[in-house]
């Protein structure tokens, strides 16, 4: 019973995981439309990359998939993020 719940469990932390990271996703989608990003933190997102990047290592280390995964997703997204607020600031 255990491992069945884990298994669903971990299904959806996929989903919360990717998510959760698609705040990225938005942000560059919102400073490119607008072409500006006046009303963006970088040190926010700065700091938001930095747990990133650290979970990602975490996963790393203890070779978990499900922090991989989600946090490469994570990593690129920020990536693409923190370019469109330093081209558009």
């Amino acid at each position: 019973m255990k491992e069945k719940l884990l298994k669903h469990y971990q299904k959806y932390m996929y989903v919360v995981g990717l998510g959760g990271h698609f705040i990225f996703v938005l942000q560059a989608y919102k400073i490119w439309v607008l072409r500006s990003s006046v009303d963006v933190s970088l040190s926010g997102f700065l700091f938001c990359f930095w747990a990133v990047c650290s979970w990602l290592v975490y996963g790393w280390l203890i070779n978990n998939r499900l922090l991989i995964m989600v946090n490469s997703f994570g990593v690129i997204a920020g990536l693409i993020c923190l370019t469109m607020i330093v081209l558009y600031s």
